[in-house]
């Protein structure tokens, strides 16, 4: 599992106790995730879920996408926060590539009562991409991208037209771990340089206002103007 940037175990243990609990399918996820290795870095931390619900809260989100779905945790948390605000009415669309990973997702969102409320697209994200466009264009709240990170400017390009004026969009891993700060890493690694360039496009965008925080990995935030 992810965390912030320089914090300190017991920081971040105290990070956590200052949020509130989880929803027991959320812990859930947490826990099987941790247990599967080294990939289990793929999945967001609870400070980032409790961030996520408090953004769809500040949107007002009732129809969200998310690219990049892993086992469900960020889906689950940003769905039960819009949930909280519009019920039945909340829906979110999730973008991914693996059905062994996405599978677990599914038994999370049911135990959470919410499996019929998140639509789950598999294949290439920028194909489901442009099939949301034409369907949802300027209609959609708030997107989540956390995936492949030479796509995050396709992405990009893409969520705007998804976004209503006042639309939230963020990216994570923006922080690559420091390697965006390492020159040699962004001349080297197509990654790093795709991180470096999104960051330096989105900071001179006057399509949208932005903010770039050292929340868990790095979190790049975009309003659409």
């Amino acid at each position: 599992m992810s965390r912030s940037i320089g914090l300190s175990p017991d920081l971040v243990s105290y990070v956590r106790s200052a949020n509130r609990s989880e929803h027991q399918a959320l812990a859930r996820c947490r826990v099987e995730t941790d247990a599967m290795g080294d990939v289990a870095r793929m999945q967001i931390s609870p400070e980032q879920g409790a961030f996520l619900q408090l953004c769809a809260r500040l949107v007002s989100a009732r129809l969200a996408v998310e690219i990049g779905v892993f086992t469900g945790y960020s889906a689950l948390a940003t769905l039960l926060a819009m949930r909280a605000i519009h019920g039945d009415d909340a829906r979110l669309i999730g973008c991914d590539v693996s059905e062994d990973y996405t599978g677990r997702a599914r038994t999370y969102w049911a135990e959470a009562g919410v499996s019929d409320q998140i639509d789950l697209c598999l294949g290439d994200a920028r194909e489901t991409l442009g099939r949301l466009v034409k369907a949802y264009a300027g209609k959609v709240d708030m997107i989540f991208i956390d995936a492949d990170k030479t796509g995050y400017d396709a992405y990009y390009e893409a969520a705007l037209k998804l976004v209503r004026p006042g639309g939230l969009i963020l990216f994570d891993n923006v922080l690559w771990g420091g390697d965006v700060a390492r020159p040699d890493r962004i001349a080297t690694d197509a990654d790093t340089a795709a991180l470096a360039a999104l960051a330096a496009k989105v900071r001179d965008d006057d399509r949208v206002d932005m903010a770039f925080t050292t929340i868990g990995d790095g979190i790049l935030m975009a309003v659409r103007r």
